[in-house]
């Protein structure tokens, strides 16, 4: 049996590379940094109703944790709102993404851009 110096190298680069982009893969942050989307989405669970109907009033819980969310990371909330989990949950993204403006919120990003929507 010859060993092959240079297909062993090769399938090791190979095997390395593999190895290293799924460790970046897993311990890769999302849209809420280390926060699990889950948990994100869990969090705004008092948002629920009003992010289904907009003629539902927004309750106070639900602002608080939308104002932390924008103060925080805008994104996240984004994420949460298009997510499988918010669509699953009953909430319509064209109606959530209101909530900001409904809770009076002033720091809100509006103008910008979620999916595609954009934060009235």
């Amino acid at each position: 049996m010859a060993f092959n110096l240079k297909a062993c190298s090769v399938a090791f680069v190979f095997a390395l590379l593999a190895t290293s982009g799924f460790i970046n893969e897993v311990g890769a942050a999302g849209e809420c940094g280390k926060t699990p989307i889950q948990s994100a989405a869990a969090s705004l669970s008092p948002c629920l109703s009003a992010a289904g109907n907009a003629a539902v009033r927004v309750p106070a819980p639900c602002c608080a944790k939308v104002t932390t969310l924008i103060n925080t990371n805008p994104r996240c909330l984004c994420a949460v709102l298009l997510s499988p989990i918010a669509q699953k949950a009953g909430i319509k993204p064209g109606v959530a993404i209101t909530i900001p403006k409904r809770c009076n919120i002033r720091n809100r990003p509006a103008g910008k851009k979620c999916g595609g929507f954009v934060v009235p």
